[in-house]
């Protein structure tokens, strides 16, 4: 995964946020009061819709239609989202927060940022450097965490460099430090009748009986190498914390002399946590150690999303649901 990059120039994203708190009381972060009090102010895209933004990626994540990594910048992902989700709610499906997308993302009122103090357990790890190479990977007995930064960015699905930008200073090597992270707590979603990937959307998608679209992940889904497999598949089985079967026949830019190899499990496993195996041979939903990158480079054939999203919908599917995959 990648490491906390362009804090800076989030950090300055942050800083209209925190403009919107001025003469508030000292008792509560200005901050927070500036986020739940946000309002859409003219064109999302625009930096001075920073508190709108974020709050947003972060509503549209606790009802299953997630941006992907919460990083408060404006990108495809949240625009996708944004237009997933007003069709679940019969609006217009313009990709743009309007007035009534807005009030229906605002039926949820739990904070949206809230309160966590390091523990012992997180300081300690233990996180280990990751090489690149793909034959060092297969030398190690666990692919897990470089640093407690990813390891928190993962957990609140948030990009590290936003968690920085939430938390300017906070010292990540003392327990007790308490930090501003995003409320993604939310209940799991209905088991699916059936599974829709997409590759025009770049997405997976939940669909219930009736065929009502309850969920979107964004998702990469192949590439010009490996193509996504279009086509009636159905779901074999779900595999959590899986070894990785490393084979370089079947990678088009694996190194010369590299060979077949068995990847530990951890988050940053080639897969990430889960493996949720499709009826088609040597294809599969899984994760990904770059959440960051979802939905925006491609894959080797099959269709990876963040480790968070994919848990959730290995929870939300069984051997034998239908998948679409589809142009």
């Amino acid at each position: 995964m990648k490491s906390i990059l362009q804090s800076a120039a989030l950090a300055a994203l942050i800083v209209p946020v925190l403009s919107l708190a001025q003469g508030a009381p000292a008792d509560a972060p200005a901050l927070m009061r500036a986020l739940e009090a946000s309002a859409i102010q003219g064109d999302l895209k625009d930096d001075a819709n920073a508190p709108a933004r974020l709050r947003a990626q972060i509503l549209l994540d606790r009802m299953q239609f997630g941006p992907g990594e919460i990083d408060g910048r404006w990108g495809s992902n949240t625009e996708r989202a944004i237009a997933a989700f007003q069709r679940s709610r019969n609006l217009d499906a313009s990709g743009s927060l309007d007035e009534a997308t807005w009030q229906a993302l605002n039926t949820d009122a739990a904070p949206v940022l809230v309160e966590y103090r390091l523990t012992a357990q997180d300081i300690a790890g233990p996180y280990t450097a990751l090489p690149d190479d793909m034959m060092a990977k297969a030398a190690l007995p666990q692919l897990g965490f470089a640093s407690l930064a990813e390891a928190l960015g993962e957990r609140f699905h948030a990009s590290p460099a936003l968690l920085e930008a939430l938390n300017p200073g906070a010292d990540l090597t003392r327990e007790g430090t308490t930090l501003w992270v995003p409320n993604v707590q939310a209940a799991e979603p209905a088991k699916a009748a059936s599974v829709i990937v997409d590759k025009s959307d770049a997405s997976v998608m939940l669909r219930d009986a009736q065929g009502h679209v309850y969920a979107r992940y964004p998702a990469s889904t192949g590439s010009e190498h490996d193509p996504l497999p279009i086509g009636k598949w159905t779901i074999k089985g779900v595999a959590r914390d899986p070894h990785f079967q490393y084979n370089p026949k079947l990678f088009w830019d694996a190194e010369p002399g590299h060979k077949g190899a068995k990847i530990a499990p951890g988050p940053n496993n080639p897969v990430g946590v889960v493996w949720i195996d499709l009826s088609k041979d040597h294809y599969g939903i899984h994760g990904t150690p770059e959440p960051g990158m979802v939905g925006k480079t491609e894959s080797h054939g099959c269709i990876r999303m963040t480790n968070w999203n994919a848990a959730t919908l290995a929870n939300a599917v069984a051997p034998g649901t239908p998948a679409l995959l589809q142009q």
